[in-house]
């Protein structure tokens, strides 16, 4: 396997225009299974494109992975024909597979993959891999679910393609806007340190890399592209969507337990977290705020469905304390996990015991709010209740924030390795 140098600037980095006897700067892979109809057509329209539009060096493989019928015939007249073009047979299916190989191979600066069908268009070629070129990128991604991206595609496929971001958004905190589209783009020295992780040989493998990319640190451009469905695509949507799904159980596990060497990665790519402790700067506040809100949220709901559950039978009064004790407790315990980045059962005891201590001050505001309300108003309404129950849980909320940082989980908290450890429970 050829090397791969990291540095893209100065004399690393082939010179625009006249640069084709130096390092391949992108080599771009096409896989295929049966494009005996596509193939020729698509590549060479890739060619001519990038001879005319890209001005630095390039390689097209086309990667024929098992195809039956006269792909392998096709790809290896091209390659003989076009300088530039590659081809490159494995036995064995898999999309996944084809990129693994052909990138662990590649000596090039930038590895790149589009579909054959060349849904996007290829004027986005340039915008997705010069970020990576710059070395300001680690990855970049096609998407089709950005602002400014124009798509033409079935209601079908729309539906699919949103609900399968969606449930990456959701189990496992995946950041990027769209993992499906085919067309995406690694730098080669990247490549080699994360393609060893990758598991799956199919569909799943970029979404996989994507993953593992964002949990590492890594930067991932996205790149708004216009782009047509394919109303011939032989892909079978329910196979590759139960796969996913698999995919999606397998990795978010790996994260939970720790399998993948996450830290690890970081270090050996330099993207470990940034030192905290800057004078005057409050570490974590954002990102601890709206994971305090969040949760807030949905302890208020879950606060106002047990006072009305214990409002049926006993008055207000109690009714009030104990629904805020049992949303106390479970507010403390996600609080302390997701908000603050404590993990493991070393101080739970305590943490709660502290937690109920925020909650008898929580429990006087609001106590208080509604025997002030009895003594105002003679015969108060459920709904005014309510009313005067959310506006003291706002403020008993605001009390608990102070508290859990200056007080409970004072000292836990290393802003940027915790954002990493958040999302990894939110895997769970």
């Amino acid at each position: 396997m050829s090397s791969v140098v990291s540095d893209f600037t100065g004399s690393g980095l082939p010179p625009v225009g006249g640069g084709r006897d130096r390092r391949t700067v992108l080599d771009i892979v096409v896989p295929v299974y049966n494009e005996e109809r596509d193939l020729e057509s698509s590549v060479r329209r890739l060619h001519a494109h990038l001879r005319v539009s890209f001005p630095y060096s390039f390689r097209i493989t086309v990667a024929d992975n098992a195809s039956t019928d006269d792909t392998p015939r096709i790809a290896a007249r091209l390659a003989a024909e076009l300088p530039d073009v590659a081809n490159v047979r494995l036995e064995q299916k898999g999309r996944g597979r084809a990129l693994q190989t052909v990138w662990s191979a590649s000596d090039a600066m930038v590895l790149a993959y589009c579909d054959v069908d060349l849904s996007t268009d290829l004027n986005a070629v340039l915008p997705l891999v010069a970020p990576l070129i710059s070395g300001h990128s680690d990855l970049a991604i096609g998407t089709r679910l950005g602002r400014g991206s124009r798509v033409v595609r079935g209601a079908k496929r729309e539906f699919i393609s949103r609900c399968y971001n969606l449930i990456l958004r959701g189990a496992l905190a995946a950041g990027f806007s769209d993992a499906q589209c085919g067309f995406k783009a690694i730098r080669g020295d990247v490549a080699q340190r994360l393609l060893p992780l990758v598991e799956d040989t199919g569909w799943f493998f970029d979404t996989e890399l994507l993953v593992l990319a964002e949990r590492a640190g890594l930067r991932i451009h996205e790149v708004p592209v216009d782009w047509v469905d394919d109303p011939n695509s032989t892909v079978d949507i329910v196979a590759t969507a139960t796969a996913d799904l698999k995919g999606v159980v397998r990795v978010g596990r790996a994260l939970a337990t720790g399998a993948l060497p996450i830290r690890e990665l970081r270090t050996q790519l330099g993207r470990e977290p940034l030192e905290a402790g800057v004078p005057g700067v409050p570490t974590g506040m954002t990102s601890q705020l709206v994971r305090f809100a969040a949760i807030g949220v949905a302890s208020t709901l879950a606060n106002l469905l047990l006072y009305l559950l214990f409002r049926t039978f006993t008055g207000p009064l109690a009714a009030n304390v104990v629904a805020l004790l049992l949303t106390t407790i479970a507010n403390t315990a996600a609080n302390r996990r997701l908000t603050f980045g404590v993990r493991g059962r070393d101080g739970a005891a305590r943490h709660q015991l502290q937690g109920l201590i925020v909650f008898g001050i929580g429990l006087g505001l609001t106590t208080g709010a509604l025997a002030l309300l009895g003594v105002v108003v003679a015969n108060p309404g459920t709904v005014l209740e309510l009313a005067v129950i959310v506006v003291a849980n706002l403020v008993a909320t605001v009390v608990r924030f102070v508290l859990f940082r200056s007080w409970v989980f004072r000292g836990r908290l290393h802003p940027a390795t915790t954002t990493a450890d958040t999302t990894t429970e939110l895997a769970a």
